[in-house]
């Protein structure tokens, strides 16, 4: 963490220095990082074919003739292949005849990486855990990237990738859950509105992780989130510039394109919507205009805020917040989509099963263990039969939901957590023979009374101690070291002014929310649904028009949607204890905040600005 933050913050003013194939090169070093145990990741390679694609697409569909190849990979939890397994081997000898099938679900995944590096092998510290707290097969596609290939073309690929499940492998349409961090989360809700607009047959729901969506990079947060976050800034004139990249010759055509930036767009008619943000990333703002434009415009949104989270923190396996931000996501595939998709999940056809099967079930199938490597051993080796599962109506009765809405009356089995699985230490705490277990850690725990003994906290492996302090060490040394960071103007956007402007010098700042401190308790805990911090426009350049009026908006009305603030304290320490009663009820100012800010979970010490 010290590494990646100290060179991510900086690397901008040095990208003079090299150019975007050694950019990849030590960017593909996160795949030696540590991942979760126990999945089975296969490569695929497919061919990209004619599928008749109206819109911004027509012409780049007619251009091909078969022969391009796209790649990606399958990953599936281990017990989840187990349990494919063994309803396969009971299918083909005829024991489940009768019995109905489970409504099974597909994610396809998209990447981030400022659409210029990344691929699905980078991102499995995101796939695995996504794919195993879903209890579903993940597909990651690796669309092409720029500066080889511009906008639309990453958009091209994730329609491919989209009807290749639908079409090809038979997967229906309301089976389909897509998700994206960063870039890719721009790009999910791209492959959406080009669904919508097309009047394709749209996914029940879409999972946004870090979403990048508005290329101008008008919102405040760029500026005031800077020195904390892991994001460098674009530099006018970069060759490493990725909205330069990504959009060439054509930026001013499409820098507000809904498909590239698309917090520009109609949300009319999109999926409902699971949006995480982390508090200290510089796209804070735009996410939290994001989820209130679309809540403006009728769609289901859940937004998270995970304060003192960077960007895309969910890849940061040693977070405590990552692990309760894959409970959320699925809390909001199994309890919260049930409730408003309006075509509920189909049992998948024998084509269908048959389809997947065969291109997940191969001899390139390799098992991802915790060591960061691909193990030699093949699929055989996580193929035993699972575990006996305990009695469904027992677990039932304990189980509590993991949403404030009720599960529907009716539901199909498959709706239920019983076969969410985790066999890795890394997950050991919150799963129970493959089940999540019952007692939640989003309520902080009880305080304890005057002379109680504090139950002692287990051990934990050498490798999270040492994580953990080199951790520690990054937050001291980081907001320490950023005040020195200074972040030039990017864009030159002009904003007309209202008849309340001062036209000799810009407005001055709106009045910034106050939010809660966190309180000092060992567990993620779900605040009330308050207002996350003001979005606002940058004052030390002109900002787009439209982000301006909609910052104003806000301002004037507040926000459309519930915004979930999830906090993490640390133990307290002697002399600097807070009660939990006592932290709910101090409130500093937002500015004040930031120059306590730290990295991942060290405390709060706010002094003065």
């Amino acid at each position: 963490m010290t590494l990646l933050s100290s060179m991510m913050r900086g690397v901008s003013m040095y990208s003079h220095l090299t150019d975007i194939d050694t950019i990849r090169m030590l960017m593909s070093i996160g795949g030696l990082v540590p991942v979760p145990s126990d999945a089975l990741v296969t490569p695929v390679t497919f061919f990209v074919r004619k599928r008749q694609l109206r819109g911004i697409l027509e012409n780049f569909d007619a251009a091909e003739d078969g022969t391009r190849e796209l790649s990606g990979e399958w990953v599936v939890g281990k017990k989840t292949w187990q349990r494919l397994q063994a309803d396969w081997r009971a299918r083909k000898e005829g024991k489940l005849v009768g019995k109905p099938k489970r409504k099974e679900r597909v994610v396809l995944y998209l990447h981030g990486g400022a659409y210029y590096m990344f691929s699905s092998a980078t991102h499995r510290l995101i796939t695995i855990p996504l794919a195993k707290y879903l209890d579903a097969r993940l597909f990651a596609v690796d669309y092409r990237l720029a500066p080889e290939t511009r906008f639309p073309g990453p958009l091209h690929d994730a329609v491919s990738a989209y009807f290749r499940l639908v079409d090809d492998l038979h997967v229906p349409p309301e089976n389909i859950v897509i998700a994206g961090d960063s870039a890719g989360g721009g790009l999910t809700l791209a492959l959406l509105m080009y669904l919508r607009d097309n009047d394709y047959p749209l996914p029940p729901g879409a999972i946004l992780l870090s979403p990048w969506v508005d290329l101008t990079m008008s919102c405040e947060s760029w500026e005031s989130n800077a020195k904390f976050d892991i994001v460098p800034m674009p530099q006018p004139g970069d060759h490493l510039n990725p909205i330069a990249c990504y959009l060439g010759e054509h930026m001013e055509k499409y820098l507000t394109h809904p498909y590239a930036s698309p917090l520009f767009g109609d949300f009319k008619g999109l999926p409902p919507l699971l949006i995480q943000a982390g508090e200290v990333e510089v796209l804070r703002d735009e996410i939290t205009l994001l989820a209130h434009k679309a809540t403006l415009a009728g769609v289901e949104v859940r937004h998270e805020l995970y304060e003192d989270m960077v960007h895309v923190f969910q890849s940061l396996p040693f977070l405590e917040a990552a692990k309760h931000a894959f409970i959320s996501c699925h809390d909001f595939v199994w309890s919260f989509l049930p409730q408003y998709q309006s075509r509920i999940p189909q049992s998948l056809d024998t084509s269908a099963e048959k389809g997947l099967e065969d291109e997940i079930d191969t001899d390139a199938a390799r098992v991802v263990r915790g060591d960061g490597t691909e193990t030699g051993a093949g699929r055989e080796s996580i193929s035993q039969s699972p575990k006996p599962q305990r009695d469904r109506d027992s677990y039932r009765r304990k189980r509590h939901s993991l949403s404030p809405t009720p599960t529907l009356q009716g539901d199909d089995p498959s709706w239920d957590s019983k076969y969410l699985s985790s066999s890795s230490d890394d997950e050991g705490d919150l799963f129970e023979g493959g089940a999540l277990r019952p007692s939640r850690s989003y309520t902080p725990p009880p305080t304890d009374s005057p002379g109680s003994t504090r139950p002692s906290l287990p051990k934990r492996p050498s490798l999270a101690r040492l994580r953990s302090t080199f951790s520690a060490i990054a937050d001291a040394a980081t907001v320490s070291a950023s005040d020195s960071i200074h972040i030039p103007p990017v864009h030159t956007h002009p904003i007309p002014p209202t008849a309340d402007d001062d036209e000799a010098s810009p407005p001055p700042l709106p009045p910034r929310r106050r939010s809660q401190l966190a309180s000092a308790s060992l567990s993620m805990t779900a605040s009330s649904c308050e207002a996350p911090p003001e979005p606002a426009i940058r004052r030390s350049q002109n900002s787009h028009p439209d982000v301006s009026s909609l910052c104003r908006q806000w301002h004037s009305s507040g926000p459309a949607n519930q915004t979930r603030t999830y906090n993490y304290g640390p133990p307290s320490t002697e002399g600097a204890s807070v009660s939990a009663s006592a932290a709910s009820t101090m409130q500093v100012p937002r500015r004040a905040r930031n120059h306590a800010r730290t990295l991942s979970m060290s405390a709060f010490s706010p002094r003065k600005s």
